[in-house]
C-alpha cells in the first residue's frame, strides 16, 4: 500500500546526512516523500565568498538534493536560522519570521500539522531529544514534530538519530584515511544523538548509497570552509566502496517504544488499523 512519509528537518543538508537513504528507498518502493525544512540555513558555516547569499544558495541546493532523492514535495517554513550558541548569527530581516529557536512551538507545530493533515501522512519524522549534536534548531524540531504529530493525529512519529557508538566508530575509520589537518574533531560527538539501546528502527539503505552520496554532494556550500575540515566535505570524499559500508544504514527511535527488537521497516510499528 503506498504511504506518505513527511520528513521534518531544521536546515538544508540535514536530510542528506540523516535520512536521504530512507527517502530514496521509500520513493523506489512507490511511497510519497514530503520534505519540510524549517530554515534556509543562512547561519551555516561556509567559505566567506559564499556568505552573502548563503540562504538562497542553500535553498537551491536543497531542491537539487530533493530532486536526486525523488521527493514529491518540498516545503520551507521560512524561519531564520538560529545558528550555534558561539557563532555570530545574522538577525532576521525586517518583516521576516523570527529565528526558529524564538518561534513558539505551538505556532510552528500548527503549520506542520496542517501539512500533515493535507498530505494524510502515515509517518512524520523529527529528531531525538538531543537534537542530534545539540544545535538549537534541531532541538526545536524535536519538539515541533512531536507537537505536530499530536495535533494532526498522524499515526506514527519517528525520530531520526544515530547510535553514537556506531557514529564514533565510523568517524574514526574515516579520520584514519585523512591527513591530520583534515580530520574531524570527534569530541562533541561523544554525547550526541542516542544511545544504541534507544534506537528502535534500523533501515538498510546500502542499495541507495549512490543517491545518498549525490544528495550530500548537492549541498556543495556546506563542504567549504576557510579553516579546518567540514564534516560534509569529508564524507563526500569517502571512496565509494567504503561509503556504502559506512553510510549503509539509517536509524530512528520511536518515543515510548521499549524492548530489544530493532525494526527493519519504517512502517513496522504502524498501528494495526493503519497497516490494514
Amino acid at each position: 500500500m503506498p504511504r506518505t512519509v513527511v520528513f521534518v528537518h531544521a536546515h538544508p543538508d540535514d536530510e542528506a546526512l540523516l535520512t536521504s537513504g530512507t527517502m530514496a528507498a521509500l520513493v523506489a518502493h512507490g511511497h510519497r516523500v514530503v520534505l519540510v525544512v524549517a530554515t534556509a540555513g543562512e547561519a551555516g558555516l561556509a567559505a566567506d565568498p559564499l556568505r552573502g547569499d548563503l540562504g538562497e544558495r542553500r535553498l537551491a541546493e536543497l531542491h537539487a538534493s530533493a530532486e536526486v532523492l525523488g521527493v514529491s514535495r518540498v516545503e520551507v517554513l521560512g524561519y531564520a536560522d538560529s545558528g550555534l550558541a558561539d557563532d555570530p548569527t545574522p538577525a532576521p530581516r525586517p518583516g521576516r519570521l523570527p529565528r526558529l529557536v524564538d518561534a513558539p512551538v505551538p505556532e510552528v507545530a500548527a503549520r506542520v500539522a496542517d501539512l500533515l493533515r493535507e498530505e494524510r501522512a502515515d509517518v512524520v519524522t523529527g529528531y531525538d531529544a538531543n537534537g542530534g549534536y545539540g544545535h538549537p534548531d534541531h532541538v526545536a524540531v524535536h519538539h515541533v514534530a512531536a507537537a505536530a504529530r499530536d495535533l494532526a493525529g498522524t499515526p506514527l512519529l519517528l525520530e531520526a538519530t544515530v547510535p553514537r557508538d556506531r557514529l564514533l566508530a565510523a568517524a574514526r575509520r574515516v579520520n584514519r584515511l585523512l591527513p591530520p589537518t583534515r580530520r574531524v574533531d570527534l569530541g562533541p560527538w561523544t554525547h550526541a544523538y542516542s544511545a544504541a539501546r534507544d534506537v528502535t528502527h534500523c533501515i538498510d539503505v546500502r542499495r541507495f548509497a549512490p543517491a545518498r552520496r549525490a544528495s550530500m554532494r548537492a549541498h556543495a556550500s556546506q563542504a567549504t570552509a576557510d579553516s579546518g575540515a567540514r564534516t560534509l566535505g569529508v564524507f563526500t570524499k569517502v571512496p565509494p566502496p567504503l561509503f556504502g559500508a559506512v553510510f549503509g544504514h539509517e536509524w530512528y527511535r520511536q518515543p515510548g517504544l521499549t524492548g530489544p527488537v530493532r525494526h527493519r521497516s519504517l512502517f513496522a510499528t504502524l498501528p494495526p488499523a493503519e497497516k490494514a
